[in-house]
């Protein structure tokens, strides 16, 4: 990643802040047409999980159709990582609004999200209009979301926990989550985590040179977004005591679902499972849903469309999942758009990067939290059970199959332990 310019980074009076991300690196002309062509297609071949996604963007669009240089995307993938919210869609909007201003962004996000979000919501249509409740392979699915959330959590831990201080911050709070299952125990628990973090890690500030970073969209939307981000945070769940209105309670939880996760991918879960489990969707429902996110490509906080199609209350069907779907990446591109200019100053700061090292700890011990309520307890009821679990685990963690295949793959050792 390269160093920053020398002295603050400035915004111009200009009504467009034109200049390329990293000075001549990124060429910022292009159609919204080729934005959503690209994207398209990695939507419907980006499997693997965020890191993979990552992956595949840095193949496609540094490398294939240099876009964007090695460092800028090196840039973008760290800011991305720092904001709550799914890593790769966020890599892939601001890309797209760095390729064809804010029309770029909000194609990149419809070609990289619809595919799997279509996938889920036929999904769980047929899951309510067939009686499969017992099907073995979907029982399958429930036990592969053990497998893939225990990949998940030890691959973060070991980035993430690596050392003592943070380990103990990661056990106590999945002893607190575990112990006090509620949304506002994980947000408090992120707070708290980010303040010990920021008094007891030492980090310096980095040092000055090199390029600024500057973002092509107009100079007045790096203020609305950040008005919309916080104003809709907290007028949605005041105006909810007011309005009885499904619609806007749905758009309520999954707006402060997408603001509040840090980390993305799989963490999405338990805060996602606090919201809507059992008031608009069963146990088992979510944990179904869970495992068929994993055989589908792109991000996975397409979830959130299952879960609307699914839930109780109407809407419900494909307008829930629509406004399930537009509230968990809304605030992504609001923060994309509200944060980019300001990254010079925020990536350079060391208390802000120490307060993020004791949040994404605290992450680590929320996903372990998962891990067991609900999706070991919903998926493993005997030892035949665990037996699938550890075996999916392998062929993902040990044998690095697709984890599509090992869904796959998991789904019919499910429908096999019918006949036992």
């Amino acid at each position: 990643m390269r160093a920053i310019g020398n002295g603050a980074p400035t915004i111009s009076s200009d009504d467009l802040i034109a200049e390329p991300l990293g000075g001549h690196d990124v060429a910022t002309t292009g159609s919204a047409l080729e934005v959503l062509r690209v994207s398209t297609k990695l939507g419907l071949t980006s499997f693997g999980g965020p890191i993979a996604h990552l992956g595949y963007f840095h193949t496609e669009y540094v490398e294939r159709r240099r876009w964007l240089s090695e460092a800028v995307y090196a840039d973008l993938v760290a800011l991305c990582q720092f904001l709550p919210g799914p890593a790769s869609s966020q890599v892939g909007i601001a890309i797209g609004m760095l390729r064809a201003g804010l029309l770029g962004g909000v194609v990149a996000w419809l070609g990289f999200t619809l595919p799997s979000a279509i996938a889920l919501v036929l999904f769980g249509l047929g899951l309510q209009a067939f009686d499969i409740a017992d099907a073995g392979w979907l029982h399958g699915l429930k036990v592969v979301a053990v497998a893939v959330v225990a990949q998940a959590m030890w691959g973060m831990a070991r980035n993430l926990a690596p050392d003592r201080p943070r380990a103990t911050i990661a056990i106590v709070a999945a002893i607190v989550v575990v112990g006090w299952q509620t949304a506002i125990s994980q947000i408090g628990v992120i707070a708290i985590a980010g303040v010990v973090g920021w008094r007891l890690f030492n980090v310096d500030d980095l040092a000055d040179g090199g390029d600024r970073l500057h973002v092509p969209v107009p100079r007045w939307l790096l203020g609305l977004a950040w008005v919309l981000f916080f104003g809709l945070l907290i007028a949605l769940p005041i105006t909810r005591q007011f309005v009885e209105a499904q619609a806007l309670a749905l758009f309520d939880s999954f707006y402060r679902v997408g603001s509040l996760v840090f980390g993305g991918g799989h963490v999405v879960l338990p805060l996602i499972q606090a919201e809507v489990v059992p008031e608009w969707v069963s146990r088992e429902d979510f944990i179904a849903g869970y495992g068929a996110a994993q055989a589908v490509p792109g991000p996975l906080f397409t979830f959130a469309a299952y879960l609307g199609a699914v839930s109780g209350p109407a809407p419900n069907g494909w307008l829930g999942a629509g406004i399930a779907l537009v509230a968990i990446f809304a605030p992504s591109f609001l923060l994309v758009a509200g944060t980019l200019p300001l990254w010079d100053v925020l990536r350079r700061r060391g208390a802000f990067q120490a307060a993020l090292r004791g949040i994404n700890a605290a992450v680590v011990g929320i996903l372990a939290a998962a891990l067991y309520d609900p999706v070991f307890t919903s998926a493993v009821f005997e030892p035949k059970d665990f037996a699938l679990a550890l075996a999916a685990f392998g062929l993902l963690q040990v044998w690095r199959l697709p984890p599509w295949l090992v869904v796959v793959a998991t789904a019919a050792g499910g429908q096999a332990l019918v006949a036992f």
